[in-house]
């Protein structure tokens, strides 16, 4: 099982993997079961009010569901609040319930985000 940040999705979408490392692009040919945070949906849909995307996060979501099996994780809202009160390194609540979902499930994040990848010993760029 590997989670996505925000930002990978709209290069998923474009078919764009030259952003990720070897190791990045190895799971995600590899891994079936492609997970995100409900915050990934949100984010999105906030980039495309923001004008940074141009299609919804539905659309998004939908798309890469189809194409690679991407799921939203349905792991309960509490438990991922308890995990992200814990990742008070960052005052970003995007990032810190990203990355509580990933640290729960055990999982591998996919992110460019040096700063998470500094704090989560399983981020991957």
């Amino acid at each position: 099982m590997i989670y996505l940040d925000t930002h990978v999705l709209p290069a998923l979408g474009r078919a764009d993997l030259t952003l990720f490392s070897k190791e990045a692009r190895h799971f995600l040919d590899r891994e079936p079961d492609i997970r995100i945070s409900p915050m990934v949906v949100l984010e999105l849909e906030y980039l495309r009010e923001i004008k940074r995307l141009r299609e919804s996060a539905d659309v998004i979501v939908a798309t890469l569901g189809a194409e690679i099996g991407l799921r939203v994780c349905d792991r309960s809202f509490e438990e991922v609040a308890r995990q992200a009160t814990e990742e008070s390194w960052t005052c970003d609540p995007f990032d810190r319930f990203i990355v509580a979902q990933a640290r729960l499930a055990g999982a591998i994040l996919i992110t460019r985000d040096t700063t998470i990848q500094a704090r989560y010993n399983k981020a991957i760029a």
